[in-house]
């Protein structure tokens, strides 16, 4: 981590580096030392610092941005930071480029000129990189091949080191200090996705909650995030169609104190028509919303904590 800048209470940090965009930090790691609260939120899925030579690539940029991009749901997790006083980390580099919810090695490594793996013998690419949506995006329903050459394996490790790398590990860090803090921890991974099928007869959820089937958080924690939407008048759904993917599976430890969940929030709340441009109102609400989910789940997390920490318990006696 690099550039540390006060703000207030809060010390904004910038890290990592994004091959092609000099002087522009891969993402933005924002919170009090120490934590007011014992929830980070994170934003793998938002980040708009195209570099020039990475749109040039690009068959249709503006696109497949639009598609590949969680639009604008950074505007979001800013808004409830600063109310909540949560820590915050916001990646910059797109997704086009990199796939922070990747695993490192889910590489279609066809993109590259190859046939097989460089190391045969060792496990094949997972699934999202067979359907196309890989650590390095290769294409997308209706839109089809997203780039106009192969890529160069240099290219690859350029963005592994400078963002992928420091990007996970800064996020492994700042849960760390929140855990310590706190006894317990709760990442909470913010995205946004295109409106869900409406089926006859049929709520259509506006927003879903991932814990990955119940491997990586906490149920009473589920349980306050499901009863908060329904409560504020909005159907959510559990795991399908997101369960969440590489950050919860790498992060979450909720039998050591580390809980995270994977929210989804239904674009059409906070984006026009085209789901291109935010809207005050809709933004200002999906905020609003949120700053009540993560006040109350807040207050879940240290009551985990306190249970689970038993220099909670000593210091109560």
């Amino acid at each position: 981590m690099s550039n540390d800048e006060a703000e207030g209470d809060s010390r904004r940090r910038a890290g990592g580096i994004i091959p092609g965009a000099a002087g522009v930090p891969a993402f933005t790691l924002t919170g009090s030392e120490p934590s007011a609260l014992p929830v980070l939120i994170a934003v793998p899925h938002a980040g708009r610092a195209y570099p020039r030579a990475l749109l040039r690539d690009m068959r249709q940029p503006a696109s497949a941005a639009l598609k590949l991009e969680d639009r604008f749901v950074d505007r979001v997790a800013i808004a409830v930071a600063r109310a909540t006083g949560a820590t915050l980390l916001v990646a910059h580099a797109p997704r086009a480029m990199i796939d922070l919810n990747r695993a490192p090695d889910d590489v279609d490594w066809e993109m590259f000129g190859r046939n097989e793996r460089p190391d045969p013998g060792s496990f094949a690419p997972g699934r999202r990189a067979r359907s196309g949506l890989g650590l390095i995006p290769r294409r997308l329903p209706g839109m089809g091949e997203l780039w106009r050459r192969r890529h160069d394996e240099t290219d690859l490790a350029a963005r592994i080191t400078g963002i992928h790398a420091p990007y996970h590990q800064a996020l492994a860090g700042a849960i760390a200090a929140v855990r310590e803090r706190w006894g317990a921890a709760l990442l909470l991974d913010l995205h946004s996705m295109p409106p869900l099928p409406a089926r006859p007869g049929v709520s259509t959820p506006r927003f879903v909650i991932g814990d990955r089937f119940g491997a990586t958080c906490h149920g009473s924690l589920v349980a306050g995030a499901f009863a908060h939407f329904n409560q504020s008048g909005y159907e959510a759904a559990h795991n399908r169609p997101y369960a969440g993917g590489y950050v919860l599976e790498r992060h979450a430890r909720p039998d050591r104190g580390i809980h995270a969940m994977q929210i989804e929030i239904d674009r059409a709340l906070y984006l026009d028509s085209r789901l291109a441009e935010p809207i005050a109102p809709g933004l200002d609400d999906v905020a609003d919303l949120l700053t009540g989910l993560v006040r109350q789940l807040a207050g879940e997390v240290s009551a985990l904590g306190q249970a689970g920490d038993t220099r909670w318990s000593q210091a109560a006696e």
